[in-house]
């Protein structure tokens, strides 16, 4: 396995060789390169780190050395613990920090792990940013303190509280309307914080919840990946509990998938067009999703007489975009919602009170609100990456193939035909090419894909 920088952090499966997988050694090589990153900022200056986990197995260890690490280079730490992606860039900005880790590798399988890594606004990493570390990384010299100038550790114990209590104070939310409707709400916490945090929110909300998968031991009891094909025992639950929806959310809890009350998939396309019709709905203002959402969100805004933009894959990106042209609500079709007068930053539980909100006002079952929304399918396809395999050369293909179309390139080649699109791009969490497709109809999309790797075959 080939460890993975890039702008979503450090990420490596944990067994194996060093440099090649994202073993102690690695974890300590980035975390002192981070350390000094942050020292380097406004030296002489005491510098705090917010930092915490997901539930993965590998977690605690992992955080122990990058504290250790950071401490012995100065920095204090403000530990959350058992944590979220958005719970972590909540309290940087909560505490005035410099700067915040989160170990998760999010959708990825059990034996995976990551680095992930906020600036003092609580974002993730600019390209620059993440380039200035990796150089860090390279030149392989790091400064550590002696032992009287060590940094100081402080336990977080209520970071889930901050959070949730954030999210409720926003104003956009309809809490009382919430609350009225007595939902019942299955929960799948993958086996991770979302377990944990997830039924405190709705608690608070007066939500009734059915609870699988919420013991937080990193043990996945499914792909963790919040897709259809992984999500049979959530649906399955909904329809027996007969319950108004279902949650599901990945390992760090910034993606959020609903099910409906008949057991069939919102869709996680469909969670920032739910997300940001009901924030429309409300206030007008300009939305944006990366290249490889759902058109849907265009027509939407549109509908609203609003202005739409896309912008590169990436969290980071989406929230440069976001800035750029001020806009309202934006977030990634993989289930992602940034909502701004919150916090620029994925975020499943601002999703959930979004949502829930969306439907008590409307007073229509989920499965009714699916009928609000342009009918398209999507198909995520994937291709393993081979060393040796050009991806430029590709490009240029595709570029030559497809020359009667529109063609975008920000980000891979996106290829947008009359009511459909392709977009083919290098991951940036794993070795494998992503293939992404939308269309009227499932045998549409399937024969764009097909035509495409019969390029590459």
């Amino acid at each position: 396995m080939t460890l993975i920088s890039s702008i979503s952090g450090i990420r490596g499966t944990v067994n194996g060789l060093n440099s090649q997988n994202l073993t102690p050694i690695d974890v300590v090589k980035y975390a002192s390169a981070y350390g000094s990153w942050i020292n380097n900022k406004n030296e002489g200056k005491p510098k705090t780190i917010v930092v915490g986990r997901d539930g993965r197995i590998s977690g605690q260890t992992i955080l122990e050395l990058v504290k250790s690490t950071l401490i012995s280079m100065g920095i204090n730490i403000i530990d959350t613990g058992l944590s979220t992606t958005p719970t972590t860039q909540i309290i940087i900005q909560e505490r005035r920090a410099d700067g915040g880790i989160i170990l998760t590798a999010s959708h990825n399988p059990k034996n995976w792990n990551a680095l992930k890594l906020f600036n003092s606004n609580g974002e993730f990493l600019s390209g620059k940013q993440a380039t200035e570390i990796f150089n860090i990384v390279e030149d392989g010299e790091f400064k550590f303190k002696k032992e009287d100038d060590y940094g100081k550790l402080t336990i977080l114990n209520d970071a889930f509280k901050i959070h949730i209590d954030e999210v409720k104070k926003l104003n956009i939310i309809n809490l009382e309307g919430i609350k009225n409707k007595k939902f019942t709400v299955v929960v799948d916490g993958i086996n991770s914080s979302g377990g944990i945090i997830i039924p405190q929110l709705l608690h608070e909300l007066g939500v009734s919840t059915v609870q699988i998968n919420c013991i937080p031991d990193g043990n996945f009891s499914h792909n963790p990946e919040p897709l259809d094909k992984n999500l049979s025992e959530l649906k399955n639950v909904v329809i027996r509990e007969k319950a108004d929806l279902g949650i599901a959310v990945d390992p760090d809890v910034d993606r959020l998938v609903f099910v409906c009350e008949n057991g069939h998939l919102f869709g996680e396309e469909n969670t920032i067009v739910a997300c940001a019709d009901y924030v429309l709905s409300k206030s007008k203002g300009t939305t944006v999703s990366n290249m490889s959402s759902s058109m849907a969100l265009e027509i939407i805004t549109k509908k609203y007489g609003c202005d739409y933009h896309s912008s590169k894959v990436g969290e980071i990106n989406v929230v440069e975009k976001m800035k750029e042209v001020n806009a309202i609500i934006g977030g990634e079709g993989n289930g992602g919602v940034i909502y701004p007068e919150s916090h620029y930053g994925r975020d499943a539980l601002v999703g959930i009170v979004l949502f829930l909100s969306h439907i008590s006002e409307l007073n229509i079952k989920v499965s009714q609100l699916m009928d609000h929304y342009p009918t398209f399918v999507m198909i995520k396809d994937k291709i393993e990456l081979d060393e040796k395999f050009d991806f430029i050369e590709l490009e240029e293909k595709l570029r030559f193939v497809y020359k009667s179309e529109k063609i975008d390139d920000r980000d891979g080649i996106k290829i947008q035909f009359e009511d459909s699109w392709i977009h083919i791009r290098k991951s940036n969490t794993e070795p494998i090419i992503r293939i992404y497709t939308e269309a009227k109809s499932e045998s549409d999309c399937k024969k764009i894909i097909t035509d495409f790797k019969k390029l590459i075959s």
